[in-house]
């Protein structure tokens, strides 16, 4: 795309000049002014840069470029002056010029000049739309809920955005924790600067404390270099100790500190570094029998805890279900490329009565899955996972003797031979003998058609 430049020069030879550069050497498109008030009034055109002259005839150009900052902070200028003195130079970069240039005008200094200039403006843009779009995409409208007891987490949420207590987020893994945490972070206060996030649980207990905190070079063996510990790089921001409930109680003891002195040292190093950092934590444990049993400090514990959130488990919350489908099926008919209009009676109450230990990652999962699956325009039950789907199970036969009731639903003829051989397999102990002639069919045909299935015999 074309780059706009403004050209704000009175003296027509400096114009004429700087307009055949720009325009027909380095094909930029121009637009000139000869005065500081029609430029700012065109402003409104959006120009990736600003060429401006101190002295103009109506405005003084310091005072056009304090006018433009004030529109549009980001928008960068380039200064020319025929005073040339380093105290106007200083005045201008003082007041937020991107360069200054003395005339005569030193062309090849200018072109990388302007060039650089509307790459640094591109990138600032760029970054401003990123903040925004993880601004909207960790806006509490995302967290999709109609469930009271979510709304009055919601309202907790609302209390803690713009003050700096520690906040623990309680709840079952795939509940949203992080998700919470997120919106936390993204509405208050700290929010244009780094959400960094530790996960407690996944890291050894022996790279942890680095991970945290930092170490210089030869602290212990293999510190080749001094690293960046993550309450470092989240300065200004916040930081998410998720599963927190996991952490060894040596390190515990360090976290303590840095929340009641807001400080701490890098491994092997002496220099104490302040932390301007929000904590927020989260845990799926109980961390007050934790503390009861002597696996976590109870003065941390008290310390985390000054305001607890608890998210509740889908299974608590299964009004839920239906709002989180109807989310989950336009998002991934987007994602997908897919039309798929719902699901069906037989779907949904199948949905409905699994327990979902899961919570909502796995229903989140187990949707994208069905509607990779589905053909048709709604989303049939012979899709859903096995562990979720009870009504396939071949082997059930009625009270009256019957594989199927009246009310069963119809199951396609190859997940019925797929679910005989596994139940055969399973009743026979993997007997791959045995089942084949419970089933009335030779090894051969058994071997094949489990290899069709991707069905292993498991025999013990």
């Amino acid at each position: 795309m074309e780059k706009t430049l403004f050209i704000i020069d009175d003296e027509e030879s400096i114009l004429k000049m700087l307009t055949h550069w720009c325009r027909n050497q380095w094909s930029y498109n121009v637009k000139t002014f000869t005065n500081g008030n029609d430029a700012l009034n065109s402003l409104s055109d959006n120009p990736d840069l600003i060429l401006l002259d101190i002295m103009l005839p109506d405005i003084n150009g310091n005072d056009v470029l304090r006018s433009i900052k004030i529109k549009n902070p980001q928008l960068p200028v380039i200064m020319l002056s025929a005073q040339g003195s380093v105290e106007v130079a200083l005045e201008s970069i003082r007041l937020g010029a991107f360069d200054y240039f003395p005339k005569p005008i030193d062309k090849n200094r200018l072109e990388p000049a302007i060039r650089n200039a509307i790459k640094n403006y591109d990138l600032e843009r760029e970054l401003e739309k990123l903040k925004e779009n993880l601004q909207k995409e960790f806006s509490f409208e995302n967290i999709i809920s109609a469930d009271k007891k979510m709304q009055d987490a919601f309202r907790m949420i609302s209390k803690v955005l713009d003050n700096d207590i520690t906040v623990l987020i309680q709840g079952e893994s795939g509940t949203g924790k992080e998700l919470v945490a997120r919106a936390i972070h993204y509405n208050g206060r700290r929010k244009n600067a780094p959400f960094v996030v530790v996960n407690c649980a996944s890291i050894p207990r022996e790279l942890l404390e680095s991970e945290l905190f930092g170490h210089e070079k030869g602290s212990f063996t293999g510190a080749h270099q001094r690293k960046i510990g993550k309450f470092e790089l989240a300065k200004g921001g916040t930081i998410f100790l998720d599963e927190i409930g996991e952490m060894e109680m040596s390190l515990q003891a360090k976290i303590l500190r840095v929340i009641q002195s807001k400080e701490f040292e890098r491994i092997g190093g002496n220099e104490v570094i302040k932390s301007d950092v929000r904590i927020i934590s989260a845990t799926n444990r109980d961390l007050k029998v934790a503390v009861e049993n002597k696996q976590f400090r109870e003065d941390l514990y008290y310390r985390l805890c000054s305001f607890p959130i608890y998210i509740p488990s889908l299974r608590e919350r299964k009004g839920d279900i239906v709002v989180l489908i109807d989310h989950f099926v336009r998002q991934f008919n987007a994602k997908l490329g897919k039309n798929i209009k719902g699901l069906t009676k037989q779907t949904l109450k199948t949905i409905y009565d699994y327990d979902w230990p899961g919570n909502v990652r796995e229903l989140e999962n187990t949707l994208e899955r069905c509607i990779i699956l589905s053909d048709g325009d709604y989303v049939e039950v012979d899709v859903l996972p096995q562990n979720i789907n009870t009504n396939f199970n071949a082997a059930s036969i009625s009270a009256n003797g019957k594989l199927f009731g009246d009310d069963s639903p119809i199951i396609p003829f190859e997940k019925l031979k797929e679910e005989a051989i596994k139940h055969a397999l399973k009743s026979t102990e993997g007997n791959i003998v045995e089942a084949a002639r419970k089933l009335k069919i030779g090894r051969a045909t058994l071997y094949r058609l489990m290899d069709k299935y991707k069905i292993e015999s498991d025999k013990k």
